[in-house]
């Protein structure tokens, strides 16, 4: 089949029918009999797609070939609004992220308290430890954890309205800012002034913060800063977008935190 459509083109087509028709990365690799992580590349535009792939992609996904390779492609107008309203009932995950401003306070504040008698944890290591926090709990329980959004900086990911909540905490008495150097370079530091309210996080969400702090909280600003340019969100995003959350089910390990059944198969 001739097509003037790049990879790229049809791996945003493919991606954007997936999600229109309510499957996860992990299900419709099931149905195509091939891995998550193959799935993934497809997606991105990194894989090409054979005609036996693409046919079977229509049946699943319920879709023209004809329809998919012409120049004004939709998925929406390939999905009616029953099947729209039917499958919003079903209560499939659909990633929007929206910002917790208290939670994300209380999430701050427990890792400052569990980490801010550290040297090493400066603005930098601070950053990557919500960012681990919050796409790590997504990849497992696709749910949002503050639901911050990050952008993709040349030093890592960055949470979005950081600066504001900080100094809105700094006015309030809940943190003090510390100006220091850190092995010869200068460093910003918080220290929190007040408690975490324990009682606004989940068992399983103080889990997943317990773990990235675990993990990474003794790391140097460039250790943490150069593992996290190696996350599979963060290394396909453009510099300047914003990280999708979705992009947390492309992972593969050491970063993936989530045993996916059909791994092995």
């Amino acid at each position: 089949m001739k097509t003037n459509l790049s990879q790229k083109q049809i791996g945003q087509r493919i991606s954007e029918l997936r999600k229109t028709r309510g499957f996860t990365q992990e299900e419709l690799a099931n149905r195509l009999e091939i891995s998550r992580s193959s799935l993934a590349q497809i997606e991105l535009g990194n894989r090409n797609v054979d005609i036996l792939e693409l046919q079977k992609l229509s049946m699943i996904l319920k879709f023209s070939l004809d329809d998919f390779m012409s120049k004004n492609f939709s998925a929406i107008k390939n999905i009616d609004v029953k099947e729209k309203k039917e499958e919003k009932k079903s209560g499939e995950r659909i990633s929007v992220p929206k910002l917790q401003v208290n939670k994300f306070k209380n999430i701050l504040l427990y890792i400052l308290e569990r980490c801010a008698g550290k040297p090493n944890v400066g603005e930098t290591v601070l950053y990557k430890l919500l960012y681990f926090s919050d796409f790590n709990y997504y990849e497992l329980y696709e749910e949002h954890l503050t639901g911050a959004k990050y952008r993709k900086l040349p030093y890592g990911p960055v949470p979005q309205k950081l600066d504001a909540i900080i100094n809105q905490m700094l006015e309030k008495g809940q943190l003090q800012k510390v100006k220091t150097e850190y092995h010869g370079y200068p460093q910003t530091r918080y220290l929190p002034l007040v408690k975490a309210d324990l009682t606004k996080l989940k068992a399983s969400e103080k889990e997943v913060i317990d773990g990235v702090i675990e993990q990474m909280s003794d790391w140097s600003a460039t250790m943490i800063s150069e593992y996290s340019h190696k996350d599979l969100p963060w290394e396909v995003t453009e510099e300047g977008d914003y990280i999708s959350y979705e992009l947390a089910f492309y992972r593969e390990l050491p970063y993936s935190v989530r045993i996916y059944e059909d791994e092995n198969d």
